[in-house]
């Protein structure tokens, strides 16, 4: 806003455009997003370099850092960087980085990769009572309705044992049971 009461309209053409808000809630502008950017990818591609070279994540992690970092490279305008990489504005993408940072730390000490060749895995079965730390969910009955049509579905009939609803009238089915 200073800018523009006070810079003269010569100059403002070879400025770069001012980002005045992100629009969310929270997430102020950056102004030098694209610095920050580049700088954020390339400790990531540094950080997952301990991670081991023939996992999935690693590879996933350098192919999209690798990515955006040509990208910002390639632009000098953060509204060319936020359209071609199409991934959200650039203090998203900034956000995003450094959680990216933060996983890869805890990848690292997680070690997901490290699990022995002889680990069995516990295999619950349909009929084996289910472990008390799982939430069981199990959905509420069908209204009575939906087995009457379905019945004479099977049955082939085409018609069903409760009335035909009316066709200008909206139906609710009865949850009563």
């Amino acid at each position: 806003m200073y800018l523009r009461k006070f810079a003269r309209p010569s100059s403002m053409m070879m400025m770069a455009k001012l980002k005045e808000t992100t629009g969310i809630v929270g997430l102020d502008v950056v102004p030098n997003a694209r610095e920050v950017l580049i700088d954020l990818y390339n400790k990531t591609l540094t950080e997952i370099q301990r991670v081991p070279e023939d996992e999935g994540y690693r590879k996933a992690v350098e192919s999209f850092t690798k990515h955006r970092l040509k990208v910002c490279e390639e632009e000098q305008d953060w509204e060319a960087i936020e359209k071609r990489l199409a991934c959200g504005q650039v203090e998203e993408l900034i956000e995003e980085a450094q959680d990216e940072l933060k996983l890869i730390g805890n990848m690292i000490e997680w070690d997901p990769w490290g699990v022995p060749d002889d680990y069995e895995c516990e295999v619950v079965e349909n009929d084996a009572p289910v472990p008390k730390h799982v939430p069981l969910h199990r959905p509420g009955p069908l209204p009575e309705e939906f087995y009457n049509t379905l019945e004479s579905l099977i049955n082939g009939n085409g018609k069903s044992n409760a009335a035909a609803p009316n066709k200008e009238e909206p139906t609710i089915p009865s949850t009563s049971q």
